[in-house]
């Protein structure tokens, strides 16, 4: 397809750089990268601190300050959240005014509902990514901008969306290049922020049935959680390996026998996930959100959720999995290159119409 200009707005709330603090800022990285690569000119809105090879803009956060009548107003949101409303908003009113002689088409890749609500003030087409279940703010945005259109990171998620919108589904995909197959080993892996609703404990737990040593890594994120349900259980068999890098992490991964992931919620996609199986690592998860489409028998086991016995049966049963076929399973269903051709037909959709008038 002929290349675009595209505007890609990111979250506010955390820089797009390594070590990643989640997968959604992991995917925007990806896909900006994926896109300028594939010869679009990508312009980049995101937090600051981003990785200078993406030649960001600073999305920033506004040192907004309520006037003292607007303090005294006693529904007055917190200061942060207005921050955060303020950066957003400043960047739509700016785009509504620019976004006609810079781009083909803005890419709202944020969880925030003002870029689909001023959606309709811009000269060009508007895409949403969905990363998450619905919230009422930005439920209330799409019920009343039919124009705007909508991806969904699962089908799970999609159809979680379904009282507002229909959404086109678009796996997030990992650059497997990067996350490459692995010689496997003894031990399994967990990775991802560690958080109560992530359940690293219950892998714990679930290492210990399982008599498998276990590595947990990410950002720490909730001290309190951290220090009551994981600090006292570290070992030298249960390590944290502390939050490490895209290279570092997929080494890691590609060293164990399994990657296991707890979630305590229904996981929109299950990034993680993905990541493991580019390795080669299957994977045992527990059965929630979308985790079902992504860990498939020739990649994984699934376990009842939150039972961390069931889920050390998986552990094992996963372990005696061929890595081959793991890896194989990933490059045709979880791969970057899918993913960007299928974010670049969703474009063309979009601007199609535009060009043809």
């Amino acid at each position: 397809m002929r290349a675009l200009r595209i505007c890609l707005i990111a979250s506010s709330r955390f820089p797009v750089r390594e070590p990643f603090a989640g997968g959604l800022e992991a995917h925007t990285h990806s896909l900006a990268t994926a896109l300028a690569r594939r010869g679009h000119e990508v312009t980049l809105f995101a937090a600051p601190g981003t990785d200078p090879a993406l030649d960001a803009r600073e999305l920033t956060i506004e040192p907004f300050e309520f006037s003292a009548a607007a303090r005294s107003d006693v529904a007055a949101p917190p200061e942060h959240w207005m921050q955060e409303h303020h950066a957003y908003l400043g960047l739509m009113l700016e785009l509504s005014r620019t976004a006609g002689e810079r781009f083909d088409l803005v890419h709202n890749n944020s969880l925030h509902h003002l870029p689909v609500a001023m959606s309709e003030t811009l000269p060009v087409p508007l895409l949403t990514t969905l990363h998450t279940p619905p919230t009422p703010w930005l439920e209330s945005a799409m019920r009343l901008t039919p124009s705007a259109r909508f991806i969904a990171v699962s089908r799970f998620t999609a159809d979680q969306w379904q009282a507002s919108t229909d959404a086109e589904v678009i796996l997030n995909g990992v650059d497997t290049t990067r996350w490459r197959l692995g010689p496997g080993g003894e031990g399994a892996i967990w990775s991802g922020r560690l958080v109560a609703e992530k359940g690293p404990h219950l892998a714990v737990e679930a290492a210990r049935v399982a008599g498998m040593p276990l590595d947990l890594a990410g950002p720490i994120y909730d001290h309190d959680y951290f220090d009551r349900l994981i600090a006292p259980r570290l070992d030298d068999r249960i390590r944290y390996l502390g939050h490490l890098g895209t290279s570092e992490l997929a080494e890691r991964v590609g060293r164990a026998s399994v990657a296991v992931v707890t979630p305590q919620w229904e996981e929109p996609y299950g990034l993680v996930a993905a990541e493991a199986m580019a390795c080669g690592t299957p994977v045992a998860a527990f059965s929630r959100g979308a985790l079902p489409e992504i860990v498939t028998p020739e990649s994984g086991r699934l376990a009842r959720p939150g039972d961390p016995d069931s889920l050390a049966e998986a552990m094992l049963a996963a372990s005696r999995l061929p890595r081959a076929g793991v890896r194989r399973h990933a490059e045709l269903h979880c791969s970057l290159d899918a993913m960007v051709r299928g974010y670049e037909a969703q474009y063309e959709a979009a601007v199609e119409p535009a060009r043809a008038a």
